[in-house]
This record gives C-alpha cells, sequence and structure tokens, in this order.
C-alpha cells in the first residue's frame, strides 16, 4: 500500500497543446508514454498515485474527459488535486466529479482520503509571481503590488479550503497528515507562508507541491526538511515523468 506523487500531467488527448516547452523541450518528448510505463513498474494495484494538478489542457470536462479516462486506466488508486490549468474543474464541481468518476478517480477539495492512518490533505494553493521589476542581473528590484493584493485574497481562499480539509479528517479521527498543492508554499519572496503555518499547526509530516516547470523554477519554493516538516516538489519534468514514493 505505497503512496507516490507527481503533478503536471498537462495531458492533451482531446485538446489543443497550449504550451510551447511542451513543443520544445526534450524532457516533453513522449512525456505520456514515459509516465504510463514508470506507473506500469512502479505501482500495484494496492497502491495510491496522487496526482498534484495540471491534469489536462481541456477547456471543459467534455475536452477533459479522454484526459481523465486515461488517468484512471493506470494502475492502483487515482487522487486528483486542482491546478492552475484544469479548466473543467471548477471548485463548486467536486462533490459532481467525485460522483462522475466513483471508483475510478477522487477528486481532493474541501474533503481529504486515507492512506492507512495518514490523512491525504490538500487543494489547489497559490503564491504571488509577480510580475517583477529586474535588473540586468535578474535580481528583483520591485513588484506590482496591486497584482500582490490580489494574489493574497486568493490565498485566504486556498488556506481556508485547506482548513477544511484538515478539519474533515481530524473530525474521522486523523492524527497523521500529508498535504497535497498544486502551487508552491511560498513564493520567491518568502521563507514562510500561511501555508507552511497550517501544516506545522496540524503537525503534518510532508507538505508536496508542483507547478514549477523548467530548471530555472525548480528552485523557487522550500525543499528538505523545515521546522519540522518535509517539503517536495513532483512537478513531471522535475522527476523525469517517475512518481516519487513519500510513504512504503
Amino acid at each position: 500500500m505505497a503512496l507516490y506523487a507527481i503533478g503536471d500531467l498537462h495531458l492533451h488527448f482531446s485538446s489543443p497543446l497550449k504550451a510551447g516547452a511542451q513543443r520544445r523541450e526534450r524532457v516533453w518528448k513522449d512525456h505520456e508514454e514515459k509516465f504510463r510505463r514508470s506507473c506500469t513498474s512502479l505501482l500495484g494495484e494496492d497502491d495510491t498515485l496522487v496526482l498534484v494538478g495540471d491534469h489536462s489542457w481541456g477547456r471543459d470536462l467534455d475536452e477533459s474527459a479522454a484526459d481523465l479516462r486515461w488517468i484512471a486506466a493506470l494502475p492502483g488508486r487515482k487522487i486528483l488535486t486542482r491546478g492552475n490549468h484544469d479548466m473543467f474543474w471548477g471548485a463548486s464541481k467536486t462533490p459532481l466529479l467525485n460522483e462522475r468518476w466513483a471508483g475510478e478517480l477522487f477528486f481532493l477539495q474541501n474533503n481529504y482520503a486515507a492512506c492507512g492512518d495518514v490523512a491525504l490533505v490538500g487543494t489547489k494553493g497559490h503564491c504571488f509571481e509577480g510580475p517583477f521589476w529586474l535588473d540586468g542581473r535578474g535580481r528583483i528590484l520591485g513588484w506590482d503590488g496591486e497584482a500582490e493584493e490580489q494574489a493574497k485574497k486568493l490565498v485566504e481562499r486556498e488556506l481556508a479550503r485547506l482548513r477544511l480539509s484538515f478539519e474533515a479528517a481530524k473530525a474521522d479521527g486523523y492524527r497523521r497528515f500529508i498535504v497535497f498543492l498544486h502551487y508552491p508554499p511560498t513564493s520567491i519572496l518568502e521563507d514562510e507562508s500561511g501555508f507552511t503555518a497550517m501544516a506545522e499547526e496540524y503537525g503534518a509530516e510532508k507538505l508536496i507541491y508542483a507547478h514549477c516547470h523548467g530548471e530555472a523554477r525548480f528552485h523557487d519554493s522550500l525543499e528538505g526538511l523545515h521546522r519540522g516538516v518535509e517539503y517536495r516538489l513532483v512537478s513531471g519534468d522535475y522527476l523525469n515523468w517517475q512518481p516519487l514514493k513519500l510513504l512504503d
């Protein structure tokens, strides 16, 4: 009953490809087949795979259905969190998605999933990503304050959703937690955030995140052990399409 995680599959079996990097960068060439082979060799039917956002480029559920069916056909139990590009998954649609895909996929938002005695909690998350003003050496001189204020509002909304997830698990008696966010828990301006504080508040063992693509962004946020919580990036291109094992 091992637990694995990976994010940012960006599938497009029935929709247009919308990211230039997927056309240009070698790591994305045939990434679907690389990932499928990795899952086949690593995962058994009793294992759990958490897919940490940005599953599909589809604009709605019809365009994303083929991508979700492809995910559902992978070995093991599949749990999905929302990503910023998952247009098929509006915040109010989680119960409907869980009803439609019952027994095949579980959509994690305002709820939790159990993995043994560990509760898997999560939400999309958010962090401020600019725009920034840089000097000739790439050092940050300033940033858009209005965009920063809007980002703070989105962070507060996502923190409320994450607390609902924690509290649902806690009410059912769980005391061990692993947190899954799509966005990194901190921006490049931060050493801590509301997400890190909440992980510490509930005594989470790990916080897993994705979203950071390309070598230039692999170290945008926390990595390793900080204040008792282990932080791990699981973007697919960072892991070269091999899911990361979190629990045996």
